[in-house]
């Protein structure tokens, strides 16, 4: 995956917030797999991938509905972004 920056965080975080909240974990896991799958796929191909696309977080959230941004009183909101920086720390490496 392509170095995490804040608009990555922002735009998992707004997919989350579109689910459903006993599908997030679900769906955060397969936002940060494509976006594995797709860096691999533009370092061997030198071409997006038709899918994840470039290979960066945000990228990957993209594909997916997104909810408007929030400000931080929206609890929800809140909790997708702590679940999406979560998944952040727990990637090997880091």
């Amino acid at each position: 995956m392509r170095p995490v920056l804040h608009g990555d965080i922002v735009s998992a975080a707004r997919a989350l917030l579109a689910a459903q909240p006993d599908a997030r974990e679900a769906l955060c896991r397969r936002i940060f797999q494509g976006a594995e799958v797709a860096d691999r796929h533009a370092a061997r191909t030198g071409r997006l991938h038709p899918l994840w696309g470039n290979g960066s977080l945000m990228s990957a959230a993209r594909r997916m509905p997104l909810a408007s941004e929030p400000d931080f009183d929206s609890a929800e909101y809140c909790r997708c972004m702590m679940q999406v920086l979560a998944a952040l720390l727990a990637r090997p490496g880091v």
